[in-house]
């Protein structure tokens, strides 16, 4: 019983000592991310991408409308092999049109990504030297895909000021 009793102690005071050297802090990379001067260089990039892909598709919509309305207008005067020709290029155009868009999508995601990798990697090392600089064994993002993720904490443990001084960036009033 006496060895029971010594032994949950034991294992009480290891984990006790183990939780002690644990210091846990968070932030919110997205909102650190728009607060960097380059978030507006990133964001002005990705809106002029979207704008040429979005003038394709619709040069391509256009074409695809302004061939459907001849087919329309002109199927009744088409000998059969032409109508044939002219449905076929009509079902082209809807799959090129379809393939462009899921490309499209695809590219600006891509795009944002590599945009976006530079600025992340400098946000992470900034989290890394607070971190080391404060004795945080453990940072964690408060959001992941605009989620909250962090059910509590304590502002105390709140790196993300931290972090943008670290960064050059002045917290603005009133925080995040």
């Amino acid at each position: 019983m006496k060895a029971r009793i010594l032994l949950s102690t034991a294992l009480a005071v290891i984990g006790f000592g183990v939780m002690a050297q644990l210091k846990i802090g968070y932030t919110n990379v997205e909102y650190v991310l728009s607060l960097l001067p380059e978030a507006k260089q990133i964001e002005s990039e990705l809106s002029q991408y979207d704008k040429q892909l979005s003038a394709q598709l619709e040069a391509k919509y256009a074409d695809y409308q302004a061939k459907v309305a001849d087919y329309q207008q002109n199927a009744a005067n088409y000998t059969d092999v032409v109508r044939a020709d002219k449905e076929n290029e009509i079902v082209n155009l809807q799959t090129s049109i379809q393939e462009f868009e899921q490309n499209a999508q695809n590219s600006m995601l891509n795009k944002r990504n590599q945009l976006l990798q530079p600025a992340f990697e400098k946000i992470g090392t900034a989290i890394e030297q607070v971190s080391k600089e404060n004795g945080y064994t453990h940072v964690f993002n408060m959001t992941a895909n605009g989620q909250s993720i962090l059910l509590y904490a304590r502002e105390e443990d709140n790196v993300t000021n931290l972090v943008l001084k670290k960064l050059g960036v002045d917290p603005p009033a009133g925080g995040n």
